[in-house]
């Protein structure tokens, strides 16, 4: 065991730093009191974990599990009637770490009724230009068709399993067994991301519908779509928007074809059966991330007051 003197006390971030997230924080809660959007709080506690096998929560002996995102609690708000609302929170996810990913992370997440994912993209456009301090920062969107065609040269509507996971190994430099969303999202990480323009808010909508997650599946003529966004700036993820899916036993079907065995949220299942989710749009942005872009600093750990390291 290290001793006292052995031990790295001081924070991660400076002075300078907390008093921009403190700003940050201002200006969040203005933007949205400024549109009668209310701020809310769900529990950090919560009875059962998320369905998403992507995302591993961090178990409480006894307790329950800590939140990866506030979603579910904040979705049963909705089916409430409480209307547009925000949360600025605390957020914790297991085996992420590294220069961009804090097991314990700010999150900011908010829902508007009776928009779609395109309405959304738009408001997350006009405040992610105030929060990088880059108000003239322009503006493109792509299809993510569009994007991997363009950058990997593949048409993901079109194009078979064989060809998507030779291009995945051929970015990855080995073979990651992987399925067919795992290849693409290499293919995204490795050849998309880092082709995107700099010093630009760029989004990708339309996702292939096996990524559809907690989004509305739309019929195109080349093919089903997922109603979702995700906005990158300077070739990393800040935002993950969707047109939310509505449809209670859809919603029930997906938990239980991802839970792998995780208990599903019954109550959310309860709120959109009975009372209904209204139509409404919502996205999750990382603040941290924010920050580490509005004072161009190299590390997560340096947006943090304490990283995982020192917490």
């Amino acid at each position: 065991m290290l001793k006292p003197s052995e031990l790295e006390w001081r924070p991660s971030a400076n002075r300078q730093t907390l008093q921009a997230r403190q700003q940050l924080m201002q200006q969040i809660r203005t933007f949205f009191v400024e549109r009668d959007v209310l701020e809310v709080e769900t529990p950090i506690l919560n009875q059962v974990p998320v369905s998403d096998p992507n995302i591993e929560p961090f178990q409480v002996t006894g307790q329950g599990y800590l939140h990866t995102s506030p979603e579910y609690a904040m979705k049963r708000l909705l089916c409430d009637g409480i209307g547009d609302i925000f949360q600025i929170c605390k957020v914790f996810r297991r085996g992420e770490a590294g220069r961009r990913h804090n097991p314990e992370f700010s999150m900011l997440e908010w829902y508007r009724v009776g928009w779609n994912h395109h309405h959304l993209m738009v408001e997350v456009a006009e405040l992610a230009r105030i929060l990088l301090a880059a108000p003239e920062a322009p503006i493109a969107i792509f299809s993510y068709r569009e994007a991997v065609q363009h950058h990997a040269g593949l048409d993901v509507m079109t194009a078979s399993n064989d060809d998507i996971s030779a291009c995945g190994i051929q970015c990855a430099g080995q073979d990651l067994q992987l399925d067919r969303d795992g290849w693409l999202d290499v293919i995204v990480s490795h050849q998309v991301e880092p082709a995107l323009p700099e010093d630009t808010l760029v989004f990708l909508h339309d996702f292939p519908a096996t990524q559809a997650a907690l989004a509305q599946v739309r019929q195109t003529e080349r093919g089903p779509v997922a109603e979702r966004f995700e906005l990158f700036y300077n070739g990393m993820e800040l935002a993950n928007g969707y047109h939310e899916l509505t449809d209670a036993a859809e919603q029930r079907q997906r938990f239980e074809r991802e839970a792998n065995g995780r208990p599903l949220d019954e109550r959310l299942l309860a709120a959109m059966a009975e009372s209904g989710l209204p139509e409404c749009a919502g996205v999750a942005m990382g603040l941290d991330r924010i920050l580490m872009h509005r004072l161009e600093l190299g590390t997560i750990q340096s947006a943090i007051s304490f990283d995982a390291s020192r917490a």
